[in-house]
């Protein structure tokens, strides 16, 4: 019977206890410990550097922010009264409510809001980012009703790019911000331990919504919705 890989932070765990041991019985120096951990953790095969919660809900919002430029490029053509299909704007806002909002601001919800109201920090900040969520739900199903019907002038397009537009001009500033000020202080109020747990529990949420890579798989899928409505190309954005 195959068993279950050790996680990774584990296993950095019990190598830093077993050097711990070793340099306490004076075997090696304690400052050569971390160092002896990094190699053995190279020779079993770990990578030397994990993805610590912040960087993961960080390259998160960097999905969030290609969302919004598909948004507004889907805008643009409105404007221009330039054809295409509608189901560009429905994908994007299912990526929103599937990957954004029910997973990386769940995430946020459970295991890192929760963390600075026990610790009395940022709690205005944490209070006025909930409400952001809470609101920006309700503007994504707004865009989901109206924008099977944004193809042709009327009342759904009109909709729809109103709630684009609220949907953009909240989430950039509210990603911003959690970004700047939120978490990168999320390791100054949890211990090393608890930082650690926090990954494994936010790993593990991905893993059972969306299987292995799931932040690749919505990354690519986003790809190609970018292709779709004729901003794939990054070299387009260039100044001549």
């Amino acid at each position: 019977m195959q068993s279950n890989p050790v996680p990774s932070t584990h296993r950095r765990h019990l190598l830093q206890i077993g050097f711990g041991i070793i340099a306490a019985g004076g075997l090696i120096v304690p400052a050569r410990a971390e160092g002896l951990v990094e190699k053995a953790e190279q020779t079993i095969g770990m990578k030397p550097e994990e993805v610590t919660p912040p960087e993961d809900l960080m390259r998160e919002h960097g999905v969030l922010d290609r969302v919004l430029l598909i948004y507004e490029a889907a805008m643009r053509k409105f404007a221009a009264n330039e054809d295409f299909d509608p189901k560009v704007i429905t994908d994007s806002a299912n990526v929103i409510r599937d990957f954004i909002e029910d997973y990386h601001e769940k995430s946020e919800e459970n295991f890192v809001f929760p963390r600075f109201r026990k610790a009395g920090k940022l709690t205005d900040l944490v209070d006025t980012l909930l409400q952001q969520h809470q609101a920006g739900r309700r503007v994504t199903q707004r865009i989901l009703q109206h924008a099977p019907g944004s193809r042709k002038d009327g009342d759904d397009r009109r909709q729809a790019i109103a709630s684009m537009q609220a949907f953009i001009v909240m989430y950039r500033p509210h990603a911003a911000r959690e970004d700047t000020d939120l978490f990168p202080k999320l390791r100054d109020i949890v211990s090393g331990h608890e930082f650690d747990s926090i990954g494994e529990d936010m790993e593990k949420q991905e893993i059972q919504k969306f299987g292995e890579d799931g932040f690749e798989k919505m990354a690519a899928h986003v790809a190609q919705i970018e292709q779709a409505i004729g901003i794939g190309d990054l070299k387009q954005f260039t100044p001549a």
